[in-house]
């Protein structure tokens, strides 16, 4: 399995409806997503993805889930293409970013995931498998262990 990251920019993205999915989510609901995902087509269904807000604080890894659909293309006349790549998960975990986040950007500039990318411009970002690894295991710390939610 694959990590990417899912960069959310609440400058760009307001996101009004966050808090009521963050609690549908922490109240165990299988909540599924749509996400733009860049120009990255090699997400795979049951790939992993960490949503990461970024350009305000609070920053950091602030949810989690799996993929369920692959990359696939969205009419979107905005972009020079004429679509944008979009994918479809289901959370796992989800915190309100607009008031906190489960790791701190600041906690991710120490070894090993410094070695990560954490700041991208665009989501689809492919996690790299040394800071996927401590990613993963200290996500586990500090939200638990879950079974990974049914696909809707």
């Amino acid at each position: 399995m694959t990590a990417f990251l899912l960069i959310w920019s609440p400058k760009k993205w307001p996101w009004p409806e966050l808090p009521d999915v963050a609690r549908r989510v922490a109240a165990g609901d299988a909540v599924a997503d749509v996400w733009g995902c860049g120009f990255a087509r090699r997400i795979l269904p049951g790939d992993r993805v960490f949503l990461h807000r970024v350009a305000m604080e609070p920053k950091g890894v602030f949810g989690s889930g799996y993929v369920t659909r692959a990359p696939y293309e969205v009419p979107d006349t905005a972009t020079k293409r004429g679509y944008r790549l979009c994918i479809d998960f289901v959370y796992d975990w989800l915190v309100d970013a607009h008031e906190n986040v489960v790791i701190p950007r600041d906690s991710l500039r120490v070894h090993p995931f410094s070695v990560q990318t954490w700041d991208a411009q665009s989501s689809g970002t492919v996690i790299k498998p040394i800071a996927e690894g401590a990613l993963e295991k200290r996500w586990a710390e500090l939200t638990g262990k879950r079974k990974r939610p049914a696909e809707r």
